[in-house]
């Protein structure tokens, strides 16, 4: 909160030394620089000095982005289709980027509700290390991250379907890009359903998505300050980040949800007998792995 501030009272100085005040806001200062801070006794001060000062307007950053608030996804397109048990085939053709990063997975129907619960078990998949596959290979219905090699002129893929039913294909950048085609028994196969997830989609090498998955309870102070620290320094590039917590002495689940500097968090469920971890999700820019990782471990009590 202080660090995402435009203004900061300092109330009850009355009760403190100059002395105290001074490394308050010197502490304060630390944490943001362009607040303007004001001292005060039972919280009076001028109503100017606080209403309608310019600081932060959730309508004018809309203005600004309008997809400000919308939630950022490392895939760009997904489609159900329903497949026979057989060798299927998927054909693209040279696109924009010499691969594409693609994730099959089974669903329960062709439905957009079926399609909308596999979203997020398939960002998990997108935050874990590629396996490349070059044209000519198989693809299958894996829950592997598969990054299709797109530099042969001959862009085929087998798609290896051994039990008929409905299977999800989620792509880095829309097929379109890639003129892609999937075929069955040598019959142009439509989705059933598909969705769009970033139609503006600019292709953006540093755009990338680092899941963080380990068991273990949380220490909250350690917690508070990390996530305090990570979205002052590095708010404008998160696009989104949500998970599940195990805080220590809380015997309920903690999830949280974010996009860019707003952050939102409450208690869930009881853990129970359920096995207690912590996995989260971080989707933007410029994301270290390794910093990001190593940074939350630390909050491990």
């Amino acid at each position: 909160q202080i660090a995402f501030a435009d203004v900061i009272l300092l109330n009850k100085i009355d009760l403190v030394t100059e002395g105290e005040l001074e490394q308050l806001e010197a502490r304060i200062r630390s944490m943001n620089a362009a607040a303007k801070i004001y001292r005060t006794k039972d919280a009076v001060v001028e109503m100017d000095k606080i209403l309608n000062v310019g600081g932060f307007d959730l309508d004018r950053a809309l203005e600004v982005d309008p997809q400000f608030m919308e939630p950022e996804y490392p895939f760009e397109w997904a489609g159900v289709y329903d497949l026979s048990s057989d060798t299927h085939e998927l054909v693209l053709q040279e696109g924009p980027d010499p691969t594409m990063n693609v994730a099959l997975v089974p669903v329960n129907e062709s439905t957009d509700e079926s399609l909308e619960d596999a979203v997020e078990p398939v960002v998990m998949v997108f935050s874990d290390n590629e396996h490349e596959l070059s044209a000519g290979g198989t693809l299958q219905p894996s829950g592997q991250l598969i990054a299709l090699n797109l530099t042969a002129d001959e862009l085929r893929f087998d798609v290896q379907i051994d039990r008929p039913g409905a299977y999800a294909l989620f792509t880095e950048h829309h097929p379109d890009e890639f003129q892609t085609q999937f075929f069955g028994g040598g019959t142009l196969v439509k989705p059933v359903v598909e969705r769009e997830f970033k139609p503006d989609h600019e292709h953006d090498d540093e755009v990338t998505s680092v899941g963080i998955t380990t068991p273990g309870d949380l220490d909250p102070n350690r917690l508070n300050a990390w996530i305090g620290d990570l979205l002052r320094t590095k708010g404008v590039d998160i696009f989104r980040m949500k998970g599940i917590l195990s805080i220590k002495g809380e015997s309920n689940r903690f999830v949280f949800q974010g996009v860019h500097m707003l952050f939102d968090g409450r208690p869930d469920r009881p853990w129970g007998a359920e096995p207690r971890y912590n996995s989260l999700i971080f989707i933007g820019r410029n994301l270290d792995r390794t910093e990001l990782t190593e940074g939350f471990e630390a909050c491990l009590a």
